[in-house]
């Protein structure tokens, strides 16, 4: 299996175009989680291998399904103004730009955020939690994170009233899946023979799989992992340790199986050849690509001390993972090595749950480097408030057992703490070293340099995610590696439309959030080599922003219960206007509406 194929006989080719429809049967075409070898593939992109994305789809075609109500007078809402209405069993986001009048979902696709308390700048709104963009002409999402767009609502004038005219099926789901297209057929059912290979199956290889139907891709995709799951929202593992996995999936086997995305599950890769364009599994199986898209994404740094390999002792990387460690800490000890974001949503989670939780950590102050030393203490009171012991500038000497299950952290400083579970979280490097002999670059950390089209320096190698370093537009191309889940996302659109030779640079702000005793933290920008911390609102009562600054210019933002400042400074750097540290420290905001520099 996996060898070299003769170039098939030309033959006709018939192509299914597929639009999201739940009445209609769902068939399963592609042979999900079966090995079947690459062919010999032509160029991507190729009109053989294309089917041109129509206009509109309506997918809501039911007249029965239809209600129409009057939402407002004409003249109710300015420009610029978002409203959410009432639509018979539904609502809807009724938004007026220039004068017209359209209306969207209200709801953001990803976590269900409302859309109304977001930002709406020259035609798109961005969501007040996570920062997803969507554009209010189309609900087309246009950044990240999430994977659906947004319904479309028809909205005429009447009698100086706003009519919306919608469909209860999309009012209720709030929810749209993108126009895709299938996997051409041969004519005796075989696959043709033009193919994309996707190595991981996170958030930037999903987005890949579906950017390339969305854009008319009718060639073979398969996406292979050394998981055993479907793609599933690993953030919340670590805040959310009792979820199991089908409760986190993105997207479900009849799902790809709908739109032919292959799911190979448990293949691990241990090379790729890139001068035949061959990737080779562990188990001996040999795949062919013409496009090739490597996201393989991050691994835990182990715990190198004695006592490491006891058991109980984890690094929070699957579902089983997160649940044996509620389990486990359960009325126990729990003790987490490691004050990094993942450490620390651990440590939230199991407060109410847990005896005692511990963290130890090398930084005198949590979250420091990033956040700044301000806000890292404000997070730290918050953590001893719920009874979390932190043991800082410190770090594990030796793991005890009895009976082979962990019992004891021993700490440099001479201090022991009573561990039934201890969870690590100090860290992670690239997951690329399969890749040392492929002469794909890579640098001395590991990751993969990539350009603004996601390409690496092979021809047809494509990289994405937490593994790759990339130049970030908004600080003038600097190259750095920005392991959010949003970004992730982003790093995925843009390989496919770049697999399919659109020349499309990627040009995005990052933005991530942790979550901890319901309270969220919101970041967007990247604040790298800060200098300076300018916060206004209150610390003690967790409700703040905090402008990072470099010289005389803020890089980041983050904040907590200030929505939607995060997104709107998001929005600011994503327009490519500069923010001065001037304009933020006076508490005057005016610039955030248009005066800035």
């Amino acid at each position: 299996m996996g060898g070299c194929f003769s170039k098939p006989k030309p033959v006709d080719v018939k192509v299914e175009v597929m639009v999201p429809d739940k009445e209609k049967e769902k068939e399963s075409f592609s042979p999900n989680g079966k090995v079947s070898p690459m062919p010999t593939c032509k160029a991507n992109g190729s009109t053989k291998h294309m089917e041109e994305r129509p206009a509109t789809v309506d997918l809501y075609q039911n007249p029965k399904d239809m209600v129409e109500v009057a939402v407002c007078h004409v003249n109710e809402l300015q420009n610029g103004q978002m409203r959410e209405v009432d639509v018979a069993c539904g609502k809807a986001l009724l938004i007026k730009e220039r004068g017209e009048y359209c209306a969207i979902g209200h709801k953001c696709p990803h976590y269900g955020a409302p859309l109304v308390k977001g930002v709406l700048t020259n035609g798109r709104v961005r969501c007040p939690w996570h920062g997803a963009c969507f554009n209010v002409a189309t609900g087309d999402i246009e950044d990240f994170p999430g994977l659906d767009s947004l319904p479309k609502f028809q909205v005429r004038i009447e009698k100086e009233k706003v009519m919306v005219r919608a469909s209860k099926q999309a009012l209720q789901s709030q929810k749209r899946v993108k126009w895709m297209v299938r996997c051409a057929t041969l004519s005796d059912g075989s696959f043709n023979n033009t193919n994309v290979l996707i190595i991981g199956a996170g958030p930037a290889g999903l987005v890949c799989a579906e950017t390339l139907r969305q854009e008319g891709f009718t060639g073979r995709i398969v996406m292979c992992t050394m998981e055993m799951h479907l793609p599933y929202d690993r953030p919340k593992l670590s805040k959310s340790l009792e979820c199991q996995a089908e409760q986190i999936t993105l997207r479900s086997k009849e799902f790809l199986a709908q739109y032919d995305i292959e799911m190979q599950t448990g293949r691990e890769v241990v090379s790729v050849d890139v001068k035949n364009k061959v990737v080779h599994f562990k188990d001996g199986l040999k795949m062919e690509y013409n496009n090739l898209l490597i996201a393989t994404g991050s691994r835990p740094k182990p715990l190198q001390c004695q006592g490491a390999d006891l058991e109980n002792v984890y690094q929070l990387r699957t579902p089983e993972d997160a649940n044996c460690i509620a389990k486990l800490a359960n009325d126990r000890n729990a003790v987490i090595v490691g004050a990094s974001f993942i450490g620390m949503e651990v440590a939230a989670y199991l407060t109410d749950k847990s005896h005692s939780v511990s963290v130890i950590g090398i930084e005198n102050i949590p979250f420091r480097k990033v956040l700044g030393e301000k806000v890292g203490q404000s997070i730290m009171k918050m953590f001893e408030t719920n009874r979390v012991k932190f043991y800082l500038q410190n770090e594990v000497s030796e793991l005890r057992g009895q009976d082979g299950k962990v019992k004891e952290v021993v700490l440099k400083s001479g201090k022991i703490l009573r561990a039934d579970v201890c969870v690590v979280g100090i860290g992670v490097v690239p997951a690329t070293l399969f890749l040392k002999q492929s002469g794909i670059n890579m640098d001395s950390k590991g990751f993969l340099p990539v350009n603004k089209l996601m390409q690496t320096n092979m021809p047809g190698v494509f990289a994405a995610g937490d593994i790759v370093t990339f130049p970030l537009a908004f600080r003038n191309n600097k190259k750095v590696n920005v392991g959010h889940w949003q970004m992730a996302h982003v790093h995925g659109r843009i390989a496919a439309l770049n697999i399919l030779g659109k020349g499309v640079e990627i040009n995005t702000v990052p933005y991530f959030w942790t979550a901890m005793f319901g309270k969220s933290i919101r970041y967007a920008g990247h604040g790298e080599g800060f200098d300076d911390v300018i916060i206004q609102g209150d610390l003690d009562e967790r409700k703040f922003v905090a402008f990072y600054t470099k010289s005389d210019e803020v890089i980041a933002v983050s904040s907590m219960n200030y929505d939607p400042i995060v997104s709107k400074v998001a929005e600011v750097m994503a327009s490519g206007r500069t923010i001065k540290k001037r304009d933020v420290e006076t508490g005057d905001m005016s610039w955030l509406f248009g005066k800035g520099t």
